[in-house]
């Protein structure tokens, strides 16, 4: 079996306790506007064109089979859907401004990686984090990863939106030691218009899975200016957080590290303009939580 990974990151320390590797999936239900991942929406590799890198010698024109690259008006010009993710462009490109991201790897070769930094992660009480994208779209993929580190006694968090089948979480308890459960916002209706995913599951999974276990489960809200960031809104939240009685809420400050990616991909970044927030900004907020009684930062 093979899981369409994007990449898997060594010596993480934000996404979950101690030192952890994690595990990017591909895929996901959602459209968050700020989405800092956005080469992880689908289950494909996608095409990643820096163009400041870019010398128009038009290499990836005269080489391209599928005849989906164009120069016009000294810019390169990408038929998204004509391409069929052979990377002849990105083998041939010489100043390297063209590569794709994501590929099918196996579930052991995954593995393999990942245990190469079982003593750090012993060392430090860590383990893997599985993320994406969404990893319960590819679920069967993600229980056979699961399956693998129970055996090996290694602890894993998911980071999740919840967007996904009951059932699926449910069967997956035993194997999960942290759930990493993204909530954007505090109603459904609100979910499903900014992020396009199905609020009332999502809020409904949430609470099922808080009644299962409770212990297990950081809310992870990403504080979004002009979507979430009032005082308000993020209060809300945390009251949801307090009365299903999570371990922790996190309060993760937006940030534009991801916002180049747009460009590469060819997409529109929403956000355009808006400035970074920092830990310092959601001082009352964090101070909040804490006087609800639930271990609440800023930040992983």
């Amino acid at each position: 079996m093979k899981a369409n990974i994007m990449e898997i990151e060594r010596f993480a320390i934000h996404d979950g306790p101690g030192i952890r590797s994690v595990v990017f999936l591909q895929g996901c239900p959602l459209r968050c506007p700020w989405c800092a991942n956005p080469e992880s929406q689908e289950i494909k590799p996608q095409l990643m064109y820096n163009e400041e890198k870019c010398v128009r010698c038009g290499t990836c024109v005269r080489n391209c089979p599928q005849h989906a690259i164009k120069i016009e008006n000294f810019k390169l010009v990408f038929d998204r859907d004509a391409c069929i993710h052979c990377k002849t462009c990105e083998n041939n490109c010489p100043a390297g401004a063209i590569n794709f991201i994501g590929d099918a790897v196996s579930i052991d070769d995954i593995v393999t990686e990942v245990l190469k930094d079982k003593p750090f992660y012993e060392e430090s009480n860590g383990g893997v984090t599985i993320s994406g994208g969404e990893p319960f779209v590819q679920y069967n993929a993600l229980k056979a990863l699961l399956n693998k580190f129970f055996e090996e006694d290694i602890s894993v968090a998911v980071e999740t939106t919840g967007d996904t089948h009951w059932k699926n979480i449910e069967d997956l308890i035993p194997y999960i030691d942290y759930f990493l459960f993204d909530l954007k916002f505090p109603t459904a209706n609100r979910i499903s218009l900014v992020t396009k995913g199905n609020g009332e599951r999502i809020l409904e999974n949430l609470k099922k899975l808080a009644s299962k276990a409770p212990e297990k489960i950081t809310l992870r809200v990403p504080v979004i200016p002009n979507y979430n960031y009032d005082e308000r809104t993020i209060r809300k939240i945390i009251d949801i957080g307090a009365e299903l009685k999570v371990s922790q809420i996190h309060l993760l400050p937006y940030h534009t590290l991801g916002v180049s990616k747009y460009d590469q991909l060819g997409k529109e970044y929403d956000l355009k303009g808006s400035k970074m927030l920092s830990k310092e900004d959601l001082k009352d907020l964090v101070d909040y939580g804490n006087s609800k009684g639930i271990h609440t930062q800023a930040g992983g």
